[in-house]
């Protein structure tokens, strides 16, 4: 099963790899296929400073971990994505948050659900009848109801 996921995933995995969404990027592997556009690792880069002083780390530090979530999920270039999904994307999250459009445009192209704590950008696409969304406590339970089959 294919899942687009954010940058506040992967922000949150990073301030706590042993929490439920460290556990599931970390963890998943045989379950879930992880995918996230290029940008993301942009977004998290800018982050680096401000993670280091949350977590009392160095920047290298902060490097060390987000390689270590980074080895969990597939990293697509934006080119690969049709201009069709851009478009449709574009007008569910422009007056929501202009910078998500990637998550839905992947999710769109891929044809499966983001995965985000971001509850703006939750509330907006549902309020603009996108649906394919997922949050970490189904995830966990569709795990749960893998390994348990």
């Amino acid at each position: 099963m294919k899942i687009i996921v954010d940058a506040n995933i992967v922000f949150s995995a990073m301030l706590n790899t042993e929490s439920k969404i460290g556990d599931l990027l970390l963890n998943s592997g045989s379950f879930f296929d992880f995918i996230a556009p290029d940008f993301l690792r942009i977004e998290i880069r800018k982050h680096h400073s401000k993670l280091a002083k949350l977590l009392g780390c160095t920047v290298e530090e902060v490097q060390e971990v987000e390689f270590l979530i980074y080895k969990s999920i597939t990293f697509i270039s934006e080119e690969q994505i049709a201009q069709t999904h851009w478009v449709s994307a574009w007008k569910l999250v422009a007056e929501v948050d202009p910078k998500d459009v990637s998550y839905v445009a992947y999710a769109k192209h891929f044809r499966c659900k983001v995965w985000s704590g971001d509850k703006v950008l939750i509330k907006g696409l549902l309020k603009n009848n996108f649906t394919k969304i997922i949050s970490a406590e189904e995830l966990f339970k569709l795990r749960q109801a893998k390994e348990n089959n």
